[in-house]
């Protein structure tokens, strides 16, 4: 049964946001804009993403799985900066408007949302091809954003998590798999935003960026940033044994260098700071682990268990 758009916003979005408010929050669902409290002694950080259906997940993908991955691809980016989710706004472009489809949505995104204490507070809906596109809000105190353009020579290069289960998970995806216990599977449709790790490496980061197209694309962001160069150790790559024994060591190493959509964190650490890092990854249960070196000469490099040289043919995905 289709429903209204005011009925669809009620029913589906403004009942549920209404009960996840935040202090932060004057106003949210039912007038022309949103009234938000800005905190005082902080910077407001914001970020957009759109994914499509067919480009962005396969058409077949359930809307619980939709509204959690859009969701969290979006607080992964608050993630990279280090900032504490606040608000987000939701613009839905759908076919139809079927209360059973928009009823599972709603769920994902709300238990999405509920995990990180991040408020539905507005947004838009419209008939068209099937595309969600969410904008993130969060808060940093002053000048304490992560950032891209800090890395220097001697830093480590390290990343959390592991990486390539994405990759793998997306082919799992595309072959209409929907075996909700598959690790892989559920690592490209569930990611999960190391929101909690963002904020710990506040204290000892020097750049920061999220893994949505690949190490090497994501990594060569921050080299170009900070006008700097890297020697990865491809054999310290974290690499699941899920994702080794579903496609073996030589493709796990490709996808994870090349794959995107793992939403992990890959960040630079001062050598004298690396300390801490075994600290963070007990705080936050997520394993935190060295891969390399930043290089005062420009380039990327990358080199096998013996030290030779790895050509690299794979760089990552493209947009366009």
């Amino acid at each position: 049964m289709a429903l209204s758009e005011f009925s669809l916003i009620q029913n589906c979005f403004a009942a549920q946001a209404a009960a996840s408010l935040r202090s932060d929050v004057r106003l949210g669902i039912g007038d022309d804009c949103a009234i938000l409290v800005p905190r005082s002694d902080h910077d407001l950080l914001v970020s957009v993403d759109t994914l499509v259906a067919g480009v962005h997940f396969p058409e077949s993908t359930s809307p619980y799985q939709i509204a959690c991955r859009s969701l969290a691809v979006n607080l992964s980016d608050l993630a990279a900066m280090g900032a504490e989710p606040a608000w987000f706004t939701l613009a839905l472009t759908l076919p139809e408007a079927g209360e059973s489809w928009l009823s599972e949505f709603s769920r994902g995104l709300f238990n999405t949302a509920n995990q990180h204490g991040i408020a539905l507070v507005g947004g838009d809906t419209t008939r068209g091809p099937l595309s969600i596109s969410i904008q993130v809000q969060g808060y940093a105190p002053a000048g304490q954003a992560l950032r891209r353009d800090g890395a220097r020579a001697g830093d480590l290069i390290c990343v959390s998590g592991s990486l390539g289960d994405a990759g793998a998970g997306l082919a799992l995806a595309l072959q209409d798999n929907t075996d909700g216990d598959n690790f892989l599977l559920q690592r490209f449709l569930s990611p999960a935003p190391r929101v909690a790790t963002g904020l710990a490496l506040r204290e000892i980061a020097s750049a920061v960026i999220d893994i949505s197209d690949g190490l090497l694309a994501d990594l060569g962001h921050i080299l170009e940033r900070s006008q700097v160069g890297a020697t990865l150790q491809t054999n310290t790559i974290p690499l699941s044994s899920e994702l080794r024994a579903a496609v073996g060591e030589k493709r796990a190493l490709q996808l994870a260098l090349s794959a995107g959509d793992d939403y992990e964190l890959c960040f630079c650490v001062p050598a004298e700071k690396a300390v801490k890092l075994a600290a963070i990854a007990e705080q936050t249960g997520v394993p935190l682990s060295q891969i390399g070196v930043i290089t005062a000469a420009s380039g990327l490099r990358a080199l096998d268990e013996q030290g030779q040289l790895m050509p690299l043919t794979e760089t990552g995905y493209q947009h366009f």
